[in-house]
């Protein structure tokens, strides 16, 4: 199978975790024209969103979404699940999931437009980050609570929100907004960091990473541009980022989501 991904892709992670965890075989590609929301490519074929992650299955259809991507790894591989049967437990499983992709990873998308894009500089990068360190902690309490004494999110086994939550903390820990000292979410990322699955998967983050000052002028010029989509674009409002868009829009180098 081919997975189109970008190692800084929470969601691309999220999927990577799940992937290697179930033990399946995948080839990662990062589409060339990632970025750019051209619709005549076989990267628009598979996801008229151009979105990563996009799983190619074997019979060549494909599958994007993290959430309907997860799902059908554990509807096609049953034999190792990410879910519980307790069907209570697999609604508080998608509730840490539902967090982890909305609120949480607009945070971090958002803190990464100032850090590696320097989207906003001065005063208002300073207000931005501000309010994106309040925000983490919010989440990472939120989360630490949900969390309580056992050792994953669903409970005594791994599961499909503790592969939802990995990518979204570290990338906080890379911010330097890591969880608080010794709190059950620290230890938990401890513990997750050295999975091999997960290990693996960060590896890769943590290599894309070294690289985004050079890539930040690419996407600056409109070379390739952001996509500010849903919670992403709630969250630049909230946060007083209001001239980032608008820049963002005069210059071209940001975009919304298919078919805008």
């Amino acid at each position: 199978m081919i997975l189109y991904d970008h190692p800084l892709s929470s969601y691309g992670q999220k999927v990577k975790i799940a992937l290697r965890e179930k033990g399946i075989a995948f080839t990662c590609v990062m589409p060339d024209d990632f970025g750019t929301g051209r619709q005549d490519t076989e990267f628009a074929a598979a996801n008229p969103r151009t979105e990563v992650p996009v799983l190619i299955v074997e019979d060549g259809q494909a599958i994007f979404d993290s959430t309907i991507i997860l799902d059908y790894l554990d509807e096609r591989w049953p034999g190792s699940p990410l879910m519980p049967r307790d069907p209570l437990v697999r609604a508080r499983q998608r509730e840490v999931e539902e967090i982890a992709d909305g609120p949480y990873e607009a945070v971090n998308w958002g803190y990464g437009e100032i850090l590696w894009f320097r989207r906003a500089e001065g005063a208002l990068a300073d207000d931005m980050r501000h309010v994106a360190a309040t925000d983490t902690r919010v989440l990472q309490a939120w989360l630490t609570k949900r969390l309580g004494d056992a050792p994953w999110f669903g409970g005594e086994t791994f599961g499909r929100a503790d592969a939802a939550v990995a990518p979204m903390v570290n990338r906080s820990v890379h911010y330097g907004l890591a969880p608080v000292a010794g709190s059950a979410l620290a230890l938990w990322h401890e513990r997750v960091s050295a999975r091999p699955a997960v290990a693996e998967t960060f590896a890769e983050f943590d290599a894309a990473a070294a690289h985004m000052a050079q890539a930040a002028d690419h996407y600056r010029s409109g070379g390739r541009r952001r996509e500010y989509r849903d919670h992403r674009l709630e969250w630049m409002i909230r946060s007083g980022g209001v001239p980032v868009v608008l820049d963002g829009l005069r210059e071209d180098t940001i975009r919304f989501s298919w078919p805008g």
